[in-house]
């Protein structure tokens, strides 16, 4: 029982850990490749740089939503009317919190994450209790 405990931690833990490791090795895969100086906004540099570019997101895009939208979007055009109140929503509250940057971190890069992990486990213990039941009931019969 007590391995079987163990297994069940170990994936818990890994599921919480694998969302934010996945996270910095994307981050960390695109830095290593980027040739131009990143965006630089006081002592932290980005990635990408702030200069418009028609073939890819830069920051200008983070910082001018229309010149992404008017560059970037091909397939979602329709669905502006549906998304940009969601989306622009979003940003107004995560700047009404004082800190965009700290909100904005919070938001996507811990709850988000933790959440999706959360509902996981969830899923797998729902899963394993369904299972339980079932081969009980059958068991029974």
């Amino acid at each position: 029982m007590k391995i079987k405990k163990l297994k069940s931690i170990g994936f818990n833990i890994t599921v919480f850990l694998l969302p934010f490791l996945f996270m910095v090795i994307v981050n960390e895969t695109i830095a290593l490749k980027k040739k131009e100086k990143g965006y630089r906004v006081n002592t932290i540099e980005a990635i990408n740089s702030n200069k418009a570019d028609a073939k890819q997101c830069t920051w200008i895009c983070h910082n001018n939503t229309l010149y992404c939208k008017k560059h970037h979007t091909k397939w979602l055009k329709t669905s502006f009317p549906y998304t940009d109140p969601i989306y622009f929503g979003t940003i107004r509250l995560l700047m009404a919190t004082g800190n965009y940057g700290a909100a904005n971190i919070l938001l996507y890069v811990v709850f988000f994450p933790l959440t999706i992990g959360v509902l996981i486990i969830w899923n797998r213990h729902l899963t394993i209790k369904i299972a339980t039941l079932k081969k009980h009931k059958n068991g029974n019969n």
